[in-house]
């Protein structure tokens, strides 16, 4: 090997070794994730794929601790005191109760929640333009689309005189406004509501009973966690009883609902990674305004209308997203 190779090879491995150890001594963001859904899903990969549009690369340059309730709301503090022990640089939390639980356990590690409802009414933040504190996110406008999905139920069942509401734990804040969105709009129109009140996954059988034996038209859902974690067993009981229903959002409707109208979920996280990338290059959740969705759709089952004998009106139909046949 001559002198002029020796030298080319030399300052190839010095620059290799350098390379490798920057890589090696690189900073890893450690993130906690709290959802009150069951598993890991679509929603939780969309925030993942984000991030690696951002740059990250997951298990290089960043770790995610995931905790998942699947639906147990008294499991929130133990998750956050498990995550803040691990010294997470920020957690991302699901959900209104999710954003209050950890409001309540840190008032320094960053939050960013996604879909949250009503979070200034809810004590989340001060306002949306300037949070304040620890946390900003994004919020869903729940009440505003529940009237809207409301609005687009008359329509597709014009004799809709009775809806059935199913309420998950009345008591919490954002659960409070919608159902009082709802029940403003459905005097409007001149429909009477049957708020149908659970606790939890295991009486649904008995309050969809309810909903039949007390002769309602159709049936929504308020936007809730506990809702969209338990998707698949209220729509199959739904298709049991053939209630027209409309739902928050599509995957209620992937799954065999009727139709539904509200954001993209999974955009919506894609946002909340956008907001964490800020955070971990250091920015202040006080200093970003949480941030609204600003496009809807309309989905809408044909195969599940044909099952329960519905048709829907050529001019709803016309206003849909996405149709499945």
């Amino acid at each position: 090997m001559n002198r002029k190779a020796l030298w080319l090879l030399t300052v190839f491995v010095l620059v290799s070794v350098r390379f490798a150890g920057a890589q090696g001594t690189g900073k890893v963001h450690r993130i906690g994730y709290i959802s009150i859904g069951p598993v890991k899903g679509s929603t939780e990969e969309a925030v993942v794929q984000a991030l690696h549009e951002l740059g990250y690369i997951e298990g290089q340059n960043f770790v995610i601790d995931w905790r998942f309730t699947g639906g147990k709301l008294d499991s929130l503090p133990g998750f956050m005191t498990e995550l803040l022990r691990l010294k997470v640089e920020a957690i991302v939390v699901i959900g209104t109760q999710g954003a209050l639980a950890a409001k309540k356990a840190t008032q320094t590690v960053p939050i960013i929640f996604a879909i949250a409802e009503n979070p200034v009414d809810s004590g989340v933040v001060a306002s949306l333009a300037r949070p304040g504190g620890n946390l900003t996110g994004v919020t869903d406008l729940a009440g505003e689309l529940a009237a809207k999905r409301l609005e687009l139920l008359k329509q597709t069942v014009p004799k809709l005189a009775r809806l059935a509401v199913l309420v998950w734990i009345p008591d919490v804040p954002g659960n409070a406004a919608e159902k009082k969105e709802i029940e403003s709009t459905a005097r409007a129109l001149g429909i009477q509501v049957q708020p149908v009140e659970t606790r939890g996954a295991d009486d649904l059988e008995s309050r969809f009973l309810t909903m039949t034996k007390a002769d309602t038209n159709a049936f929504m859902g308020l936007t809730d966690a506990r809702f969209g974690g338990n998707r698949q067993r209220v729509v199959d009981l739904d298709a049991k009883h053939h209630l027209p229903a409309i739902y928050p959002e599509r995957l209620f409707v992937e799954a065999g609902g009727l139709m539904s109208y509200g954001t993209n979920r999974s955009e919506l996280r894609r946002r909340v990674a956008y907001m964490l990338d800020k955070i971990l290059k250091g920015a202040k959740p006080a200093d970003l305004p949480v941030e609204q969705p600003t496009k809807f759709e309309l989905w809408i089952n044909l195969e599940t209308a044909k099952q329960i004998g519905l048709t829907i009106p050529s001019n709803v139909l016309a206003r849909a997203d996405k149709v499945i046949k």
